[in-house]
């Protein structure tokens, strides 16, 4: 299960070097506007703990943790929405990704250029939110144009819905208030879906800081980006790109006594990876055995039939029944065994609602 989520920001805000530290490329990061044109895809690593368990468990000839990726788009500048700073481009491909981590630069630093001079989280925050919204409204204009008078002299309803439902939109839009922030039904969604609108996508702000913030977890330019995050329910992750950039070229074991000394616990990036997993809706089901232990993506609501599918087709199609067993169950009485012995091994059917954590054998049947 493929998606994304597309880090941006305005320049120099550290954005492609946290981009680095994530997917540990050499991409380009130069103290300057523009560093980044094209869109650069790495694909990371979802840490779980739960998989170090069943390694020991299975000591498996392979063991492979779910991915997710994430895109480092350039910086947008003001007036991206009307082409400045090459914003056109830039714009579109946050149109390709599935959320937003938005990098606010939270640290002072005179020999890395502000492109305002001066550091300012919310002033920033509200120059790209503004410009991502008036790209929307662009949209939403361009399709009143076409569908108003086609939806006021018609009877059919759907196009009255669609009309009704961009008119909502235009005038949160004009009041800065973006998509995500209002309330949509299922049938509003449904329409919604083909414009690909930039403010509908869940959103994660991302406060980078310096060294010697981090070890806080906060300073007086974070509180003020929680603040207004909080207006739409959205997460802030703290995090040090310059930190992350030296944990990025450590060993693993290296890597926790570095944070160790610092007294952090997880990596910013880990919690990162984590939070934007989480938002997207997404979870995890196991499949495991001597051979191979794998860690696989699926969204919450999906069913049994749906999961096997991400495996390999022919599973969906000629699916018959499933072995699952809980992760806690199994990391409660230790084995396989002892978990059927126990009456926790259980057979479900195609309506099962698979659960984060599920270890999965799927029985299916393809004839041709």
């Amino acid at each position: 299960m493929s998606l994304t989520a597309g880090i941006v920001g305005l320049p120099n805000v550290g954005k492609s070097t946290i981009f680095n530290a994530i997917t540990k490329k050499n991409i380009l990061a130069a103290n300057y506007p523009f560093a980044t044109i094209d869109p650069n895809v790495g694909t990371v690593t979802v840490p779980d703990k739960r998989l170090e368990f069943l390694n020991e468990l299975y000591v498996p000839e392979r063991l492979i943790p779910t991915t997710f990726e994430f895109t480092d788009i350039a910086g947008l500048v003001k007036g991206a929405s009307k082409g400045e700073g090459l914003g056109n481009k830039f714009l579109s491909h946050i149109r390709e990704v599935d959320a937003i981590v938005e990098v606010v630069r939270c640290f002072e630093d005179e020999n890395i250029i502000h492109v305002e001079n001066n550091v300012d989280p919310i002033r920033d925050i509200e120059t790209i939110n503004i410009e991502l919204m008036l790209s929307d409204l662009e949209i939403i204009d361009n399709r009143l144009s076409k569908i108003g008078k086609k939806a006021k002299l018609s009877a059919d309803k759907e196009a009255k819905l669609e009309l009704e439902l961009m008119e909502k939109i235009k005038d949160a839009l004009e009041k800065d208030i973006p998509v995500r922030r209002l309330e949509l039904n299922e049938d509003e969604l449904k329409i919604l879906k083909p414009f690909n609108l930039i403010t509908a996508k869940p959103i994660i702000y991302m406060a980078n800081v310096s060294e010697e913030d981090i070890v806080n977890g906060f300073n007086e330019y974070t509180k003020l980006v929680e603040e207004y995050a909080s207006k739409e329910n959205a997460k802030v992750i703290v995090v040090s790109a310059k930190m992350e950039s030296e944990l990025s070229e450590l060993s693993d074991d290296d890597k926790v006594e570095f944070l160790k000394d610092f007294g952090i616990e997880e990596s910013g990036l880990d919690k990162l990876i984590k939070a934007t997993y989480d938002l997207l809706g997404l979870c995890t089901f196991f499949t495991s055995g001597s051979d191979e232990c794998k860690a696989w993506t699926f969204k919450k609501g999906m069913k049994a039939p749906e999961c096997a599918g991400i495996i390999h087709t022919d599973f969906e199609r000629g699916f018959i029944k499933a072995e699952v067993t809980s992760f806690e169950d199994l990391e409660k009485y230790g084995n396989e065994k002892a978990v059927k012995e126990a009456g926790k091994l259980r057979l479900e059917g195609k309506d099962y609602v698979m659960q984060d954590g599920d270890i999965c054998l799927f029985r299916f049947n393809v004839t041709k």
